[in-house]
């Protein structure tokens, strides 16, 4: 095996925008507000682009590789389900307010994992925000009358942000991306979404998309924290953790310098989405690839190392499961 690199699948949505395609160097298409990059999702099943094994589909690779690709303890932990779901997504809109439910919650519901995710903001023009978490305390009871008399933004708690700012999303917590941002998003794989709130959008026909009130008012964590942004502290040229949870480990690599990172040692796969910049990706098998500013890709757990040398400066988010 060697690093894959899948196609992507461009998802065109009422809030999307242009910036997808540009970003990752497409023939420019409108309105393309996802780019699902490494997904396993129903019909969505991502595909690699190159090498030996071209064609190959992900569920085809992991039937094939298994605990080679994946890593033994992610295998005993999600069998043969690739467990994260890997996008970049262009907000030329607002998104809607939505909540993702828990593992328990959407195996009962959906027979699905939940949907915990974190977003790395690539960029966001003057004056753009994002809501995450509550800026009051509420009840559900509450929740229902503020969705119903259109207060419910009220007692959400919106960010400014610019490029690299970070938020972690654990299930629960009511959030929505806000127009003119442009982020990196890590979740589990899965694709239930409670919609709560769509500023009363109306689609070519003249409806509105569905709301998901009252499954959405039991999946809601009512918590209110001082603080919903993730800090931390920029090193150059080295491991720079950003998020470390059950479901992913994130760290953001900022690299000017050659750096190497071992791979096998995590008994995981890896994930490299590259933010900016462009650098030659050498794995312990000789294998070589450049790897620039919108490309995913997936190297294999048995990989013992790969070295990631910059051609100038690169800026990648790696992922894995600890």
């Amino acid at each position: 095996m060697y690093p894959f690199k899948f196609n992507p699948i461009l998802k065109k949505i009422i809030w999307g925008g242009n910036e997808i395609c540009k970003f990752k160097n497409l023939p420019q298409q409108e309105g393309i507000g996802e780019s699902w990059e490494v997904s396993q999702v129903k019909q969505d099943i991502s595909v690699v682009t190159d090498g030996a094994l071209k064609g190959k589909n992900l569920t085809e690779l992991i039937d094939e590789f298994g605990a080679q690709l994946l890593g033994k303890h992610v295998v005993e932990q999600f069998g043969n389900k690739f467990p994260l779901l890997i996008k970049f997504i262009d907000a030329r809109d607002n998104l809607s307010i939505q909540v993702h439910p828990n593992d328990e919650l959407a195996k009962e519901r959906h027979q699905s994992f939940g949907k915990t995710e974190m977003w790395y903001v690539i960029s966001a023009q003057d004056g753009a925000g994002l809501y995450s978490g509550f800026s009051q305390q509420i009840t559900p009871e509450e929740y229902v009358k503020r969705v119903e008399d259109n207060t419910f933004m009220d007692v959400l708690q919106f960010h400014p942000v610019k490029a690299g700012d970070v938020f972690f999303l654990p299930a629960g917590r009511v959030h929505a991306i806000g127009k003119g941002i442009f982020i990196a998003e890590i979740q589990q794989t899965s694709d239930i979404t409670y919609r709560i709130y769509d500023y009363n959008r109306k689609d070519a026909n003249g409806k509105g998309r569905e709301l998901h009130t009252e499954l959405a008012k039991d999946a809601i964590d009512y918590t209110v924290h001082s603080d919903y942004k993730t800090p931390y502290q920029l090193k150059k040229d080295a491991e720079t953790p950003l998020v470390s949870c059950k479901y992913f480990t994130t760290n953001l690599l900022d690299l000017n310098q050659p750096l190497k990172r071992e791979i096998a040692k995590n008994d995981s796969f890896s994930i490299l989405m590259c933010m900016e910049g462009n650098a030659i990706l050498t794995d312990n098998n000789g294998y070589k690839t450049e790897i620039k500013q919108g490309d995913t890709f997936l190297v294999p757990a048995n990989t013992e190392w790969i070295e990631i040398t910059p051609t100038n400066s690169i800026k990648l988010v790696e992922s894995y499961i600890v």
